[in-house]
């Protein structure tokens, strides 16, 4: 005999949800920051999001890992600047003008861990073409 169990609907924390639509919590409404969020919710929001949530992608305040990616640099390179919170659109662009020397630095640190990431994963791609060509060979002589 099989039983039926109820599909019960997953849900999850305001703060995994606002992640997820990479927005600063404290910014959004109390109604989102005191309740659960379902995953329909959660889709409904990232397929039709209401004004309140296009304003905050648009102005912020924005979470670090926005700040960061607009501005290029990594998060832990935002606090080694002494950026530790939300940023505006605005405060990102007077950023940017501005240029400061922390920035220019964490851009050049953010460079050159994509460069090394880019020779790490081409390395590997190669060795392992390496061993499956070595592979096959040892299976062609198997065969012999």
């Amino acid at each position: 005999m099989t039983s039926l169990k109820q599909k019960t609907t997953q849900t999850m924390k305001p703060a995994t949800a606002a992640k997820k639509l990479g927005v600063y919590l404290g910014a959004t409404p109390a109604d989102f920051q005191s309740g659960v969020i379902s995953r329909e919710e959660l889709t409904a929001l990232q397929t039709e999001p209401p004004q309140w949530l296009q304003d905050l992608r648009r102005n912020g305040p924005h979470p670090r890992s926005v700040v960061a990616t607009r501005l290029g640099v990594s998060a832990s390179g935002l606090a080694r600047g002494g950026i530790t919170e939300a940023l505006t659109t605005e405060q990102i662009e007077a950023l940017r003008e501005e240029n400061p020397e922390w920035l220019r630095r964490e851009r050049t640190i953010q460079e050159e861990v994509r460069r090394e990431s880019v020779r790490v994963k081409e390395k590997h791609e190669k060795e392992e073409k390496q061993r499956q060509q070595a592979a096959a060979a040892a299976e062609g002589e198997k065969r012999r």
